[in-house]
């Protein structure tokens, strides 16, 4: 099963950090304020800005962890270049 780790910039300008096994249904959840995330029920809507996918749990674990330890401007940088590739990428 495949999970996905992902970052969305929140109504505020914040930026927040999760995994899911669904990422469709995970940002609806955060958008509808319930079973969303308790850091984005007051910051919505939020937009997804970023995402990677893993091929377990455990890893997707790992890096969410990684990512949220970066700094802000570290975080902003993956989205950039994430933004670039999905561009480049449907072109």
């Amino acid at each position: 099963m495949k999970f996905f780790v992902y970052m969305v910039t929140c109504s505020d300008g914040t930026i927040y950090t999760g995994y899911t096994k669904d990422i469709v249904e995970r940002i609806s959840q955060h958008n509808k304020g319930k079973h969303g995330a308790r850091y984005t029920r007051t910051r919505r809507p939020v937009k997804l800005d970023y995402v990677e996918i893993l091929d377990n749990q455990k890893e997707a674990i790992f890096r969410e962890r990684e990512i949220k330890k970066l700094s802000r401007d570290k975080k902003l940088e993956l989205i950039k270049q994430y933004k670039e590739n999905s561009h480049t990428s449907s072109s």
